[in-house]
């Protein structure tokens, strides 16, 4: 794996599974309802309350964190239920970790650099 920024990380930019993740994750609401089903799954109604917005707006957020593959739902008579997919997570939590890999890289080396001239300067 590149960590000093190259293909690795262009190819990132360009995935659309990550941008759907992290589009999904750009919204309060879908946010919050991502938390609220980390605590267990729960029907739509009970996932639209706390938010005080109309019911189709609630389904249209939990399609966009559904079709991210970071919920899934199931009906039971005239109930759906909604589940978190926790390991829809991992492609982000992976970009975030080759990020701060590359930017600890990168502060190390103006560490090092800064060091050096300071030694350099005293000399």
């Amino acid at each position: 794996m590149n960590r000093g920024g190259g293909i690795v990380s262009r190819m990132a930019k360009h995935d659309p599974e990550l941008s759907r993740l992290f589009h999904a994750l750009s919204d309060t609401t879908r946010r919050s309802t991502l938390s609220r089903l980390a605590l267990a799954p729960a029907p739509v109604t009970a996932l639209a309350e706390p938010t005080g917005l109309a019911l189709p707006t609630v389904m249209r957020h939990l399609a966009v964190l559904g079709e991210a593959g970071q919920s899934t739902s199931f009906k039971d008579g005239r109930t759906r239920t909604c589940a978190l997919v926790p390991e829809a997570l991992e492609p982000m939590r992976t970009w975030i970790d080759d990020q701060r890999a590359v930017w600890e890289a990168r502060l190390d080396r103006l560490d090092a650099f800064v060091m050096q001239v300071m030694k350099e300067s005293e000399r």
